[in-house]
């Protein structure tokens, strides 16, 4: 779990201004993994890129990396509000 979790942290922290502010939290459910990503109000943009395309890819690679036992991760970016 912790390497999901450096994973998701290198691929964001080049992304914002304010890497200070990046929180990751895990959640564990039934069935998966949550990862809760929030960042500063002013670097959502960029987490989220334009029409959604950089959230995919980073969840196209986070989603790629295999976990043992039937759980499968989530990520979920977090607006703040």
């Amino acid at each position: 779990m912790t390497d999901v979790k450096e994973l998701v942290l290198t691929i964001v922290r080049p992304l914002v201004s304010h890497p200070e502010q990046i929180k990751l939290e895990v959640e564990e459910s039934e069935d998966f993994f949550e990862y809760n990503l929030s960042v500063d109000p002013e670097d959502i943009g960029r987490i989220i890129g334009k029409q959604g395309r950089v959230a995919k890819a980073i969840r196209t690679i986070v989603y790629s990396v295999r976990l043992d036992g039937p759980k499968k991760v989530r990520l979920n970016i977090l607006d703040g509000n």
